[in-house]
């Protein structure tokens, strides 16, 4: 199981910031798919029990969350 937990959050990270890389059509689908990823990792972090990573994955989320609301509202 962690070694498909480690992928699925391998392949959302390198995921969001390659998209988020892109030009400005594809920018935001960047912030949606790292949002995506936070769930797994901070249920592998609070698991491991990883307290450090855990308050960094709440406060990437809240990023990757700002960055939904930015370029996502009209």
């Amino acid at each position: 199981m962690e070694n498909v937990l480690q992928v699925i959050i391998f392949v959302f990270s390198a995921s969001a910031i390659w998209f988020v890389g892109r030009k400005e059509s594809w920018r935001r689908w960047g912030f949606v798919i790292g949002l995506c990823g936070q769930p797994f990792w901070l249920w592998v972090t609070f698991r491991a029990g990883q307290w450090g990573m855990f308050l960094l994955s709440l406060w990437y989320a809240y990023a990757w969350a700002q960055g939904v609301r930015n370029w996502w509202k009209e």
